[in-house]
């Protein structure tokens, strides 16, 4: 069975498990992980990226990716598309599964409080999911802070949790979460750009 037909609001660690059971022995590539997502690519890459961007090292090639994720979404893409060079990319099947052993547990103890409700929210909030995914990347790949890539690729994570589930109330939560992000990294920066004009006035 493949991913695209499985039924609407199916959980993501089911998903997951599905993806893994389908995934090639050796090596994996990207444009396969798209077309076996299909309708459900959108949500479940930003999540893998996401999870995978909360690494202490290594969150710069999964946030360039979350950034083109973003940015289509924002353009209404209803379909992932990405340069061939990246769709044809070959990557150890290992490394899926990796994430699946660490990621589905989770998953599937978030989903005992996370499903489908305030769906009038969630229609409304869901055309705003690329902004705020930009934004957190933004976060995530200019703030030069150790450590500091953690809280944003966490919260995408939850926004591609929220979507996946449809689940207005988390999607709010998530939202709110990046806004106190979003203004605490501006005020750093704000913060950096006063401080080097003082030493520079004074220097």
């Amino acid at each position: 069975m493949e991913l695209s037909d499985t039924k609407n609001r199916t959980p993501s660690s089911q998903v997951l498990e599905t993806l893994l059971d389908q995934a090639p022995a050796d090596f994996f590539t990207f444009g396969w992980l798209i077309s076996a997502l299909h309708q459900r690519s959108f949500g479940i890459v930003m999540l893998l990226l996401g999870l995978l961007a909360t690494a202490p090292i290594g969150s710069t090639v999964p946030g360039l990716v979350l950034a083109v994720v973003a940015v289509q979404m924002i353009a209404g893409r209803r379909d992932l598309a990405f340069p061939h060079f990246i769709t044809a990319r070959r990557l150890p099947t290992r490394y899926l599964f990796l994430l699946g052993a660490r990621s589905i547990p989770v998953l599937r103890y978030l989903e005992n409080a996370i499903h489908p409700r305030w769906p009038t929210t969630f229609e409304a909030a869901k055309r705003f999911v690329g902004i705020f995914v930009l934004l957190l990347t933004a976060i995530l790949l200019l703030i030069p802070v150790p450590l500091s890539n953690i809280a944003p690729a966490i919260v995408i994570a939850l926004i591609a949790l929220a979507y996946i589930e449809e689940d207005g109330l988390l999607i709010c939560f998530a939202f709110l979460a990046a806004v106190v992000l979003i203004g605490v990294a501006s005020a750093a920066v704000w913060g950096t750009v006063v401080s080097a004009m003082l030493i520079i006035r004074f220097w």
